[in-house]
């Protein structure tokens, strides 16, 4: 590889020698690159030196790898694959090859994540299309049988999402509604799901706590399903189901950092997830509300920020921290700049919730409703086809919290999610009431706040151990 090597070291203009790549499609082999890639490998490599011919690429910085990966996220045919290939290629050369000093640095792993498209299924664009009847992707492949071509209780299944949706619950909801929905009538495998009665749902439901083992939680949600589709759907109220065996398996404490750990877990994340992070942490944020949230959301005057549209289809205000700010008045600069570009490029779109588009055909274009974490590139809308330029997939932020919690040394099974426990834990030790806890995080039972209160129920700290009597 020697010749590899001293080719990269003579300031020659791009492109290299015919030597130069031959030894590179030898080195990208022995890197782990499958052969039938290693052309195309080549090509993304051979586009990126091209991108700047003034500069020997020795000599380039992260600057100009954050510059080009910008610019080729514009190009609306690049699939996700193709993408994250882009990255794969240049990170290769940096490296491996080049072995430049700033390589690690850079967040290659949050570009590759973040370019991820948005699927037909995913919570933010799929409950603006109401023919469930017509479309067979509504029925995952996950939750229904496929009995020849067809899906066995499409029709069944159908009737009940579009009771949910005329009764707006939210995309959560119906996924899992349509999930126990589906395992109810497979458990009995009937043909005719509405010959069904109580006496079949309490048969279930103990199967579910006799064999399956679920929770509590668990079967309680079943029930829940099962109620809704008996009632709501069919018209027909369960009643009283009498004694039934339930599940035994108690309900969990939520796991919870302390604060020298969330600030441990902050410290390992890249700028960009630092900011989210901190802001879920710091306004007891969902992760899917830290996402999706719009640069007019935030209110620096009054120190809030207004989630709009959570769970249960409700607003709420949360606290801003004031040691964000500052990050995030660069954020919304970084996004303003990136949308002007985007317009001038001929795209600049956003989607709109709840037929917003089409009683505002301006707004798509504004400023005001960007996503404040944009994704990396511009991409279609699975639903439409129109190029727009999503938020940030969610999987970005969770991969980078996961990788974050490793790093960190902490053997708690912390998620995005232990950011909300650890928020309400730590106000709750600050002395804040359990009443305004539960509003700052949209709870509408305060009974599903209590559990927090475990934190202030900590009688073993007062007692000495008697092994520290010996």
């Amino acid at each position: 590889m020697t010749n590899f090597y001293n080719s990269l070291n003579d300031d020659v203009p791009t492109p290299y020698s015919q030597d130069f790549w031959n030894n590179y499609s030898l080195f990208l082999v022995k890197q782990g690159t499958s052969k039938k890639y290693v052309t195309w490998y080549i090509l993304r490599t051979k586009q990126y030196i091209a991108a700047y011919p003034e500069i020997p690429v020795r000599e380039h910085q992260p600057e100009q790898v954050e510059q080009y990966l910008n610019h080729v996220g514009r190009e609306q045919r690049l699939k996700d694959w193709q993408f994250v290939q882009i990255v794969d290629a240049i990170l290769l050369l940096f490296k491996a090859a080049i072995k430049a000093e700033w390589v690690n640095t850079l967040d290659w792993s949050y570009w590759k994540t973040a370019a991820k498209s948005l699927s037909a299924s995913h919570p933010t664009v799929t409950r603006d299309y109401e023919n469930v009847l017509a479309a067979p992707d509504n029925l995952s492949a996950d939750s229904t049988e496929v009995i020849g071509n067809k899906y066995r209780y499409k029709h069944e299944i159908s009737e009940l999402i579009r009771i949910i949706r005329l009764k707006n619950y939210s995309i959560r909801t119906e996924k899992t509604y349509k999930h126990w929905a589906v395992r109810f009538f497979l458990f009995h495998n009937t043909d005719d799901p509405k010959t069904l009665g109580s006496n079949d749902v309490k048969t279930y439901l103990e199967y579910l706590a006799t064999k399956r083992n679920v929770s509590v939680s668990t079967q309680k949600q079943a029930l829940n399903a099962i109620a809704f589709l008996f009632h709501q759907v069919w018209g027909r109220p369960l009643g009283n189901l009498g004694e039934f065996v339930g599940a035994k398996r108690p309900r969990r404490l939520p796991v919870v950092l302390s604060k020298p750990e969330v600030q441990q877990v902050l410290e390992q994340l890249n700028p960009k997830h630092r900011l989210m992070a901190g802001l879920m942490y710091g306004g007891g944020m969902r992760l899917m509300e830290c996402v999706t949230l719009r640069t007019q959301d935030i209110d620096f005057d009054y120190r809030q920020i207004t989630i709009r549209n959570a769970k249960g289809f409700k607003d709420r205000i949360v606290p801003l921290p004031i040691k964000y700010q500052e990050i995030l008045k660069k954020q919304i600069d970084a996004v303003r700049e990136q949308h002007q570009q985007d317009l001038k490029d001929g795209f600049g779109e956003v989607y709109l919730p709840d037929a917003l588009a089409r009683k505002y055909p301006n707004a798509p274009k504004e400023f005001r409703w960007q996503y404040l974490f944009p994704a990396t590139r511009i991409s279609a809308d699975p639903r439409t086809g129109v190029l727009r330029r999503h938020h940030l997939h969610e999987t970005s932020l969770q991969r980078g919290i996961k990788n974050a919690v490793k790093k960190s040394g902490i053997i708690k099974r912390a998620t995005c999610h232990t950011l909300r426990h650890s928020f309400a834990t730590h106000l709750l030790e600050a002395g804040y009431d359990i009443r305004t806890v539960q509003e700052l995080l949209g709870h509408s039972d305060v009974s599903t706040t209590m559990i927090y209160t475990h934190v202030l129920n900590t009688p073993g700290l007062n007692v000495q151990s008697p092994a520290d009597m010996l």
